[in-house]
């Protein structure tokens, strides 16, 4: 999810290079809600490592495209490298690639320590202070967290410009992984931890891959694909623009079942409007969670069960193109396991495999254990039943959780650039809300770190005095907004109250919002 500099590698479309078996084992090639389903302990554990290898490696393939292709698709004639030295040198070189996992992790841990039923603020704090890179909604919860804005508030799209952002969609694995076949349970951790950075969209993404995870769990059939995307998005509210999106994605496949790229167009002409994140609007950047959902599902409807095509298809839809295959692949290993990712996926993998990730104590082996533990105490304490060979479980009927809209009545409006002094930040505009958006990282070449003190000033009144540091991990993500705002002709003036010489609050645009969106009659 991060915005990498490296440039696009290079690989091959090896759509003969796939899974086309079934997984052997005692799980019935239907899920059959509200029925108990048996799988072998060895089967559920060649799951479970199937589902973190296919993660890594979807990121690790998908990381070089990531955000290099914007609001379109990656051609035929460019070709996405994989080999023997992928996973190694990125992990090696450039270890902050893996927030889909390191942040699990993070989660994990303080389920080991503290139980499942840790608060909410155990598990915000367990990623706030931890010493690895983020960006977008997990950085501005980060910074709310580390500044006493405690959850669900500090995910709320108030709190949060980043709210309907990707970032719980790629962290929630860990959620689906612990809870096979028990949906309802899923969604109670995530209604804990999604809503300590996302809110609304952002959080729907987290519990649709949750829920296809813990789906996936109990399948053995790569031909339930089509029917577990259809379960789990049942979770999500209709009336959602996520169920929206995604549906819109299922009935085009089911329209056209061969021809993946119409369907993109389709998705891409509907759903690539970038309403909240101030850095996407008013451009092709769009780390929006439903549109990348989206790449999710055509990769895995569109896979038809084979690794290659499942991976290459989710990451030629563009935008966050190292997350969404790391999840198509994830679900996809979760349905058939480890054993039956073709080994020219698994190439270099006993090179990682004992390596930490950044920020954590936790490998990969490690993430295996622990997702199987955790698995077995969940099925346990809901009702199922675990012995020297055998895990029974209880799959639970999935319930609708309830609508969040985010940015609710705020509509883009137009893209301002602000007047900047070393000591004050000013601007005017009319609305009813902005967000000034600012680089990722104020920090100088020189590394030396600063907090800024800053008042910000709203038609002449005191509205918040916000610090801005300059190292990253503390770093405030969107450095100043305010939303719901009388409509009408505002001025904001922000003043430094402590300026330097070696380092200046840097700032892009102001993105400004209406009450009602802006159409053309054509």
């Amino acid at each position: 999810m991060k915005k990498p500099t490296i440039i696009v590698l290079f690989s091959g479309l090896l759509f003969g290079i796939g899974c086309g078996e079934k997984a052997n084992n005692k799980i019935s090639s239907t899920i059959d809600i509200g029925q108990e389903k048996v799988i072998s302990k060895d089967a559920f554990k060649d799951k479970i490592k199937g589902a973190w290898v296919a993660q890594t490696v979807g990121v690790t393939f998908g990381l070089p495209a990531e955000f290099k292709y914007n609001s379109t698709m990656i051609q035929d004639y460019q070709k996405l490298n994989w080999d023997e030295n992928s996973l190694e040198v990125e992990y090696r070189e450039r270890p902050g690639t893996y927030d889909d996992i390191y942040m699990d992790l993070s989660f994990m841990k303080v389920i080991e320590e503290e139980g499942v039923d840790a608060p909410a603020q155990s598990f915000a704090l367990s990623f706030a202070n931890a010493n690895y890179k983020l960006w977008f909604a997990n950085q501005s919860a980060r910074y709310n967290i580390l500044n006493g804005l405690t959850p669900p508030e500090s995910g709320h799209w108030t709190n949060n410009p980043c709210a309907d952002d990707i970032d719980f969609q790629i962290e929630a694995d860990f959620a689906g992984l612990m809870n096979p076949g028990m949906v309802n349970s899923a969604v109670e951790i995530c209604d804990k931890v999604g809503h300590i950075m996302n809110y609304g969209d952002g959080y729907y993404g987290g519990v649709f891959v949750a829920s296809l995870y813990a789906l996936a769990l109990v399948s053995d059939d790569v031909n339930d694909i089509e029917g577990i995307v259809n379960k789990s998005i049942k979770v999500i509210p209709s009336e959602s623009n996520f169920s929206k999106c995604i549906n819109d994605v299922i009935k085009w496949h089911k329209e056209d079942p061969n021809d993946w790229k119409s369907t993109w167009h389709k998705v891409n002409g509907k759903w690539s409007s970038e309403i909240g994140s101030p850095l996407g609007v008013f451009q092709p950047f769009n780390i929006d969670a439903k549109i990348n959902a989206a790449w999710v599902v055509m990769g895995l409807l569109y896979g038809d069960g084979d690794f290659t095509r499942t991976f290459e298809i989710a990451t030629r839809c563009g935008d966050d193109a190292d997350c969404n295959p790391a999840t198509a692949g994830g679900v996809l290993a979760s349905i058939v396991g480890f054993n039956k990712i073709p080994d020219f996926w698994k190439q270099g993998l006993t090179k990682v495999e004992n390596l930490p990730f950044m920020g954590t104590d936790y490998s990969l082996i490690d993430a295996y254990a622990l997702s199987e533990k955790h698995a077995l105490d969940m099925i346990v304490k809901n009702g199922g039943n675990v012995t020297n060979n055998d895990i029974t479980i209880k799959i639970q009927q999935p319930k609708t959780i309830p609508l969040e809209v985010s940015f609710e009545g705020h509509y883009p409006k137009e893209k301002l650039y602000p007047v900047q002094t070393k000591d004050e930040i000013s601007f005017e505009f009319e609305g009813i809300g902005f967000a000034l958006a600012g680089p990722s990282n104020l920090r100088n070449p020189g590394g030396k770190n600063h907090v800024f003190q800053t008042e910000m000033y709203i038609d002449g009144k005191l509205v918040e005095k916000i610090n801005l540091p300059t190292e990253r991990n503390k770093r405030r993500f969107t450095p100043f907004w305010k939303y719901q705002l009388p409509k009408g002709k505002h001025k904001v003036l922000i003043k430094i109250l402590n300026p330097v010489d070696f380092v200046y609050v840097q700032l892009n645009h102001v993105i400004v919002y209406d009450d009602k969106p802006f159409k053309v009659n054509l």
